[in-house]
Parts: C-alpha cells; structure tokens; sequence
C-alpha cells in the first residue's frame, strides 16, 4: 500500500489555528460557463503554446471536444484591468472515464482506483503578470481537488517545466522511465507526475516550501472555482460546462 492514504473531506481544511493573510490578486480566476469565456480560454492557450511547440499550437485555434466533457473544467484567469485573458488551466477527473494520460500509459497500481484530476492545457501570458496567474491556477487546482475529494493531482510535464513540478513535490509516477511520448499531447515527450492531496500541506511544512504561505495561509478571493453564472456553489465542488459548451466544440 502506497504511504499515503486519503483522508476525509471534512479533515481536509485549508486553515488549521492559523489565521490568514489576505490578498488580491491584478485577476480573477473563474470556471469557464460561456462561449466569450472559453474563446478566451482558447486565445491565451493558443499562444502560449505557441511560444513553445508551434505544432501543437496550430491545432489549439478552437475549443477542443475535451472541454466540453463531463467531469472537465475549464479555468480561466482575467485581467481586472481590461478583461484580458492572462492565463488558463483545464481540470480533467477520472469519475466519468479514465484520464487523459491513461491513452499514453499504464498508471501503476497505487494509482488504480484512486480519484484522480489531471491538468493540462496551462497557458499564461508573458511577463510577471503570467508568473502569479500560473502560481495562482495551481492553487486554483489543489483547491479545487480538495473540494471535490480528488486523492492525487496528475500532471504530464515537458522539459524543463517538469522540474516545476518537482519543486512542488510531485513524485514520479513512474521511476526511471523519463520521458514518454504522450499520445493526447502530439506525441510530445512527457513525465508523469503525482502529488497527494490530503498529504500536500504536510509536505509543503516539513520541506518549509516558499510556496506555503501563498498555498495554505494565504486567502484569494479572486480564486473562486465552483461558482455558477447565478453565484451559487455547487454542493458537491464539480460541475460540467457539457450542456452549455457542447454546441461549440461537438
């Protein structure tokens, strides 16, 4: 049995007998419920990884069928300046069908089983600006996994972003097997990497990671991640874009 092992929802409190700082963010990050808001998604996606790998970029013009799917979530991150878009993330789980990564590989025992969310499709913008939005919708990810019950974040990662994520204690998923091409990413050599949701918070104190006090002990209002067009949570933290996006990319 791997080392760590879920722990309830109700245990999983961001804040533990420590107050919070408070702080705003130059953007919002939001679940994408529209077509402006995907469009938007899709812009910044489109050139970002067109800095990087052209010939994926040029198949990112237009929203993708895995948008629309259920148990996917699309972020996007605005700029409350202007309503610029200045990064996105989308959010896959395993509760209706197998992950993405799962068409490349074979996730290895202690992963089977487990509720997973992988993320794919990170796009910022360039500049300081990008760098919070990324740091941000990773915070935006973990609280999300934590509200919805996910057991470990998911990641494929290029070089050198992987070394990103090794940063942020994910661990290999599979040792010694480097870099995979992935079948649902062109092909691109990959890592796949996991990181615990209920254990995150202990890993990130007992290391003194940098990044604590912006992940636990730091609030974000503009980061709100289960909220409908109406303004009401959705009880259960998870909710499909399918009926409203599906007319788009079907």
């Amino acid at each position: 049995m791997h080392r760590y092992s879920r722990i309830p929802a109700s245990s999983q409190a961001i804040v533990v007998g420590q107050q919070q700082t408070r702080e705003n963010l130059p953007f919002t990050i939001r679940v994408v419920h529209t077509e402006q808001a995907l469009d938007k998604a899709v812009s910044i996606r489109h050139q970002a990884y067109g800095r990087h790998v052209p010939e994926l970029a040029r198949l990112l013009t237009v929203p993708e069928a895995n948008d629309a799917q259920a148990g996917t979530t699309v972020l996007l991150a605005e700029s409350k300046l202007d309503g610029t878009p200045v990064g996105t993330m989308r959010i896959q789980t395993n509760q209706y069908g197998p992950l993405g990564v799962e068409g490349s590989i074979q996730l290895p025992e202690w992963l089977q089983g487990q509720s997973l969310a992988e993320a794919t499709r990170l796009g910022i913008s360039l500049g300081r600006t990008g760098h919070v939005a990324k740091l941000a919708l990773f915070k935006a990810y973990y609280l999300y996994c934590l509200e919805a019950g996910i057991d470990w974040m998911v990641i494929t990662a290029r070089a050198p972003l992987d070394r990103q994520y090794e940063n942020l204690l994910f661990q290999e998923v599979l040792p010694g097997a480097g870099y995979i091409p992935m079948q649902h990413i062109g092909n691109i050599p990959h890592r796949v990497l996991a990181l615990p949701v209920a254990g995150a918070r202990q890993l990130w104190e007992d290391a003194g990671h940098s990044l604590l006090q912006f992940m636990i002990h730091t609030q974000h209002p503009d980061i709100r991640i289960d909220m409908a067009p109406d303004g009401k949570a959705h009880p259960n933290g998870l909710r499909s874009t399918q009926h409203e996006l599906s007319v788009r990319v079907s």
